[in-house]
């Protein structure tokens, strides 16, 4: 008799479940966590936006030295005043007529800026000013972003 009393009792029933209390505490905690990964993924973000800028702009320079380089070695014509240098970007994809009519290209793509989203990079010649924002229009010595933000390290992205 006393262990059916003990089994019906219901005093004696132990509860399972969560307060209020232990709730509010593991919420607390997760939003803690949270709110510190949150910068770190921003961080994280910028980093890669950062990495596909430098990749992009090593990509288009490197496509201006090879124009340049077979413009010296006359592979094709150039546009007297040029420097040898291309007018635009668009040469750079397109290509340019070279021995036996076949088509030189330089890059396969114009890539978007990561900084601003767009295909709209800053452009100067040989002529313009280094430190110049504006393109004087004869021919694409050097490519820049156009984004007004400041990198990780502390350079402005125009700049690099």
């Amino acid at each position: 008799m006393h262990m059916m009393n003990q089994i019906g009792n219901p005093r004696t029933k132990k509860q399972h479940g969560v307060t209020l209390l232990e709730m509010i505490v593991v919420i607390t905690i997760l939003l803690v966590l949270m709110g510190a990964a949150v910068p770190v993924v921003k961080v994280s973000v910028k980093r890669q936006r950062e990495t596909e800028l430098r990749r992009d702009l090593w990509e288009m320079r490197g496509a201006i030295d090879r124009y340049k380089d077979a413009a010296d070695k006359n592979t094709f014509r150039t546009k007297l005043g040029a420097e040898g240098y291309p007018p635009d970007m668009d040469t750079l994809v397109n290509g340019e007529e070279g021995p036996a009519g076949k088509k030189i290209r330089f890059l396969r793509r114009v890539p978007v800026d990561p900084m601003t989203g767009n295909k709209d990079w800053g452009l100067r010649s040989m002529q313009d000013d280094p430190t110049s924002d504006s393109w004087g229009g004869q021919n694409v010595f050097d490519v820049f972003s156009k984004s007004t933000g400041t990198a990780l390290d502390g350079s402005k992205y125009k700049d690099w």
